[in-house]
C-alpha cells in the first residue's frame, strides 16, 4: 500500500484570486478568444493532475477513479486514460444520472471507452490494493451538501487506506466560501485548474485541500489581462514592505506609538502588544496601563515605556502618538470605556482589537483611519449575528464589518481575510495551528501597529502584518512543530522575518 504520508512538492502559486462563479464565465471567455476548444482543457487539466499524481506518488501502481456526473468526472476520465497508457492499474467509479453528461465530460467518456477502459458502478467493492484515489466526484458548482450516494462515497474515500488526489477542488468544499454544508473528502493534493478560488484558502479548506497545485491550462496570458479584487498574500511578498531602512534614519522616523489596555488581571496583553511593536519595528512604544503593572512590563521589556493610564496621561500621549493601538486587556468596565471615548478625537491611525471591539458592538461607529482585527467570534458581535454566519461566508463577513464600520477590517482565523473601503480583500496564506493559543491576537495588534507607524497604509500595514505574524509562526512551526507554540515565542524570528533583505547564516 502506498504511503500517504503528505508529499511536499515545490509549486508555483499564483497571487491573483477569482471569485468562484465568475471564474465559470471566464474559462468559457477565455476558450473562445484563445480558440481553445473546453474539451481540449479538459484534456489539459487531465493531464496536469496526472503529472501531479505521478509526481507525488511514483510507486502507486493501482489507481482507483471516481468521476461523478459532471465536468470534474470528465478530468477523472481523462486521469485514467492517460494512467492505464502509463501501464497503471485503474478501478474507475463512476455515478449514475438520469442527466446527460456535459459534452466535454462526454467526449471523455467515450475516449476513455474507446481505450478499452471499464467503467464500474459506485455499488461495487473496492479493490483493496488500490493505493491511490483521484477524487473527481463534485467540482465547484457546489451549493449544498451532497447528495446521500456521493457523501458515502466521499466517507469510503477518507477512510480508505490510500491518498487522495482531488482535481479542481476536494469534493464537498464550498469553491467560493470554504465552508462544508455536509460530507467532504480530505486531500492530500489538490490541483486546481486556470485560478484560485477563494475556497481553496480560506475556512476549513486548510483541514481539506492537503498541499494545492495550480495550473492555468494554457490561459496564462489571457488571465494577466484581467483584473480581479481578491488576492493571496505570502511571505514571498514580505520584501516589497520592509524595505531597507536608510543609515541616516532615527527613532522618529518609524513611529510613536501608544498601546493601552492591560486592565486588572491582563498585563500580559498589554506587554506582548507592546513587545511585538518594538520588533515589528516600531521607533518608540509608549504603554499605557493599570499601576500595578507598570514594574513587570518594564522589567519584562525595559524598552517599553510605561505609564499609568489617567486622562492626564492619555491626553499628553495622543498628543505624542502618532498611531494609537487600543484593546488588547482593556476589559469593558468603566476604566476602559473612558478611553475609549477619549480616542474619538484622535485623527491619526488607530487599531481596535478585543474589548476595543466588544464596546465597538455596543456603540458601533463608521471611521476611515481605523483597523479592525475580529476574530469570528468579535465579527458576530459586530454584525449582530451568530458565528456560524460568519464562518459561512468569511469574504462576504469581511466586507460587511467593512460597510458597516468603514477602515480596515482583518477578520482572523485560518485564511484570514483582510477588506477596506475600495472593495479589495486579501486572503493570507501564512500560518498555523499552533497560532491557536492566548496572545497570539494581542502580538498581531502590536505588530499592525508598527508597522501603521512606519507610514504603511492601514489597508497594507494590515496586509504586511498579518504576513509577518504568520511567517514568524511559520518558521517555528518548521522547526518545532504547532503543538506547545507561545505567543511569545513568536519574537525569536518576527525579528528575522521583518528584515527580509537580510540572510541569517544561522538560520536552517
Amino acid at each position: 500500500m502506498t504511503d500517504h504520508t503528505l508529499t511536499r512538492i515545490p509549486q508555483s502559486i499564483p497571487h491573483s484570486i477569482w471569485p468562484a462563479d465568475e471564474l465559470r464565465r471566464a474559462e468559457k471567455m477565455a476558450a473562445q478568444s484563445l480558440g481553445i476548444s473546453l474539451y481540449e482543457l479538459m484534456l489539459r487539466a487531465g493531464q496536469a493532475a496526472f503529472d501531479v499524481a505521478r509526481t507525488a506518488y511514483p510507486a502507486a501502481r493501482h489507481w482507483l477513479i471516481l468521476c461523478g456526473h459532471g465536468n470534474n468526472g470528465g478530468d477523472g476520465y481523462v486521469v485514467a486514460r492517460l494512467a492505464v497508457a502509463a501501464g497503471i492499474r485503474v478501478t474507475l467509479l463512476a455515478q449514475a444520472s438520469d442527466k446527460p453528461l456535459p459534452q466535454e465530460a462526454l467526449s471523455a467518456r467515450e475516449a476513455w471507452l474507446a481505450a478499452d477502459g471499464v467503467i464500474h458502478s459506485t455499488a461495487i467493492p473496492w479493490p483493496q490494493d488500490a493505493d491511490l484515489i483521484i477524487d473527481g466526484l463534485l467540482g465547484t458548482g457546489l451549493q449544498n451538501a451532497p447528495r446521500e450516494n456521493v457523501a458515502s462515497l466521499i466517507e469510503q474515500a477518507n477512510h480508505f487506506p490510500a491518498p487522495i488526489i482531488a482535481l479542481d477542488i476536494p469534493s464537498g468544499l464550498n469553491a467560493q466560501t470554504g465552508t462544508t454544508p455536509g460530507a467532504v473528502v480530505y486531500a492530500h493534493h489538490t490541483i486546481t485548474f486556470i485560478a484560485l478560488k477563494p475556497g481553496l484558502l480560506t475556512g476549513k479548506a486548510r483541514d481539506v485541500v492537503g498541499q494545492l497545485h495550480h495550473h492555468a491550462l494554457g490561459l496564462e496570458a489571457w488571465l494577466s489581462q484581467q483584473s480581479t479584487n481578491i488576492h493571496r498574500l505570502d511571505a514571498s511578498q514580505l520584501a516589497h514592505w520592509f524595505t531597507p531602512r536608510r543609515p541616516t534614519s532615527h527613532k522618529g522616523d518609524h513611529g510613536r506609538l501608544v498601546v493601552i489596555g492591560g486592565d486588572h488581571g491582563t498585563a500580559g496583553a498589554i506587554r506582548m502588544a507592546g513587545e511585538a511593536a518594538l520588533r515589528a519595528g516600531a521607533g518608540l512604544v509608549k504603554v499605557l496601563t493599570r499601576v500595578e503593572n507598570i514594574v513587570p512590563i518594564i522589567t519584562a521589556r525595559p524598552e517599553l515605556m510605561v505609564d499609568e493610564l489617567t486622562p492626564q496621561s492619555l491626553d499628553e500621549s495622543l498628543e505624542w502618538a502618532d498611531v494609537v493601538v487600543i484593546g488588547p486587556g482593556l476589559g469593558q468596565a468603566a476604566w476602559g470605556k473612558q478611553a475609549l471615548r477619549k480616542i474619538d478625537n484622535f485623527r491619526k491611525p488607530t487599531l481596535w482589537d478585543a474589548d476595543a471591539l466588544n464596546l465597538l458592538a455596543i456603540n458601533p461607529d463608521k471611521r476611515h483611519n481605523r483597523v479592525i482585527t475580529p476574530h469570528p467570534g468579535e465579527a458576530a458581535r459586530l454584525l449582530n449575528c451568530k458565528v456560524a454566519e460568519i464562518e459561512n461566508d468569511r469574504l462576504l463577513s469581511a466586507q460587511r464589518l467593512v460597510q458597516r464600520y468603514g477602515g480596515v477590517v482583518v477578520l482572523k482565523g485560518a485564511g484570514t481575510i483582510v477588506a477596506d473601503e475600495r472593495g479589495v480583500n486579501s486572503i493570507i496564506d501564512a500560518g498555523n495551528a499552533g497560532m491557536a493559543s492566548g496572545g497570539m491576537g494581542d502580538v498581531l495588534s502590536g505588530i499592525i501597529g508598527a508597522l501603521l507607524g512606519q507610514a504603511l497604509s492601514p489597508y497594507d500595514a494590515a496586509c504586511a502584518g498579518c504576513i509577518a505574524h504568520g511567517a514568524a509562526a511559520d518558521e517555528l512551526a518548521a522547526r518545532y512543530g504547532t503543538r506547545g507554540m507561545l505567543a511569545t515565542d513568536l519574537f525569536s524570528t518576527l525579528r528575522r522575518v521583518v528584515n527580509p533583505d537580510v540572510i541569517d547564516v544561522n538560520h536552517d
